[in-house]
């Protein structure tokens, strides 16, 4: 089956270092998939050549059917094409509800001049209660959004990607800073949006990517050391010496 996304011998290097050296990663449509690895590893420069704000000094970046380069793309052309980013720090617009910000978020193709005199309809605001049902926040939607725990926070801008369409999501971290019961939803939440697209997970906490019960890739100075089962690739020898047997 062609990979949704093909990242094909891809190396950058920045001063002297390189911080991803030779890597290759294939993510299939509608597929859930965990990278781990230690901290300079190159978790975050992946996601950044994948979303455009890094471009890679060789190796290429397949993206779709019929593929094409997302290297020759910008970043904007990037998300257009249905690729989505969520930081790890959540960035919401806190004086708006979260309605409101859910509104905001609808993939519209409206000009700026349209953006005007567009009213919403029955079946956006449809969107939205569906959308805030799938990521918990059924019962805030009046609230503002500065008023959210920063779980809640999270929820809120996953919803804001998925509401987009993209065909893949890319999330940095989401289980930093939340509560357990946080954690566990926010598993929830993403194997549901994989369902219907392909999700790509950066993440430390060793129990939530075992929730995810997902695919794994380890990633160790800039490439893959390591690619199966959590159970497989914690077994490792290698992934323990670089990466689990330092904490």
């Amino acid at each position: 089956m062609t990979a949704l996304l093909e990242v094909s011998g891809v190396s950058v290097s920045f001063d002297g270092f390189k911080a991803i050296n030779n890597l290759s990663l294939n993510i299939a449509e509608g597929e859930l998939h965990a990278i781990i690895g230690p901290n300079g590893a190159g978790k975050t420069t992946f996601m950044d050549i994948v979303t455009g704000k890094t471009k890679p000094d060789s190796g290429r970046v397949l993206w779709g059917y019929p593929s094409v380069s997302l290297l020759s793309l910008s970043e904007s052309a990037i998300a257009q094409a249905g690729v989505g980013r969520k930081f790890q720090r959540p960035t919401v617009f806190e004086a708006q509800s979260v309605r409101d910000n859910l509104l905001m978020a609808l993939n519209k193709k409206r000009s700026p001049l349209s953006v005007l005199f567009y009213r919403f309809t029955a079946d956006d605001f449809a969107k939205i209660e569906a959308m805030a049902k799938e990521i918990s926040l059924t019962g805030v939607l009046d609230r503002r959004a500065g008023e959210l725990s920063h779980g809640q926070k999270q929820w809120l801008e996953i919803g804001m990607l998925l509401l987009q369409e993209p065909r893949l999501l890319l999330v940095d971290e989401p289980a930093a800073g939340m509560t357990l019961a946080e954690r566990e939803r926010t598993t929830d939440i993403l194997k549901r949006a994989a369902k219907s697209r392909a999700v790509i997970v950066v993440e430390h906490d060793m129990e939530f990517v075992r929730r995810l019960e997902c695919k794994v890739s380890v990633l160790h100075e800039g490439s893959v050391l390591a690619e199966g089962s959590l159970s497989k690739v914690t077994a490792d020898p290698r992934v323990i010496e670089v990466y689990l047997g330092r904490s």
